[in-house]
């Protein structure tokens, strides 16, 4: 029971990655998904490309392959390349995650405990999903980070915005909470 909870939430919780990180992409320009801040800087192009990158190396063949395929080039996907438009880089981000959704729509409760490698390090399935998760959750951060700079002021909250708790409180309970009390 809690094995299949443990996936659907996995799950829920990577839609909303996924989720976060589109939303923020979609308030800069095509132009500004290739700005950095600085010559060592990531833009979320490169961003984006390193996480397709990994992703389709991480959840192809996910139980019966190394998670690092020997095709990936990892240091490719921090360089800008003539190939790479917003459109391309957009179609690999969402191959990706259609190979992560497609990869944990397979696994069963007990494909849980399953070991698999990653870098030829064993872990088990529960690791290499969190693993994941981490990874993603750090750099979804860094999209929203960079598209918030980028937008400046035109910039429009992914969450509640600023100054608007109190707000989002009433609209969730429908009442007022006194913090005196």
């Amino acid at each position: 029971m809690i094995e299949r909870a443990f996936l659907d939430d996995s799950i829920l919780q990577f839609r909303k990655l996924q989720r976060l990180a589109e939303k923020a992409i979609a308030q800069v320009s095509h132009e500004d998904f290739f700005d950095t801040l600085d010559p060592e800087a990531n833009s979320i192009a490169l961003l984006v490309k390193h996480m397709a990158g990994n992703m389709r190396s991480r959840w192809t063949d996910f139980l019966t392959t190394d998670g690092e395929k020997p095709d990936r080039d990892r240091d490719r996907e921090f360089e800008r390349e003539p190939a790479d438009t917003y459109d391309s880089l957009m179609d690999r981000w969402h191959d990706g995650w259609a190979r992560l959704f497609g990869a944990l729509a397979t696994l069963s409760a007990q494909d849980l405990t399953r070991m698999v490698s990653v870098r030829g390090e064993a872990h088990s399935v529960i690791e290499a999903i969190n693993r994941q998760m981490t990874h993603y959750a750090q750099h979804v951060g860094q999209i929203v980070l960079l598209a918030k700079h980028l937008k400046g002021s035109a910039w429009r909250s992914l969450s509640i915005p600023r100054g608007k708790s109190k707000e989002f409180d009433v609209s969730k309970s429908g009442k007022t909470f006194d913090i005196k009390k």
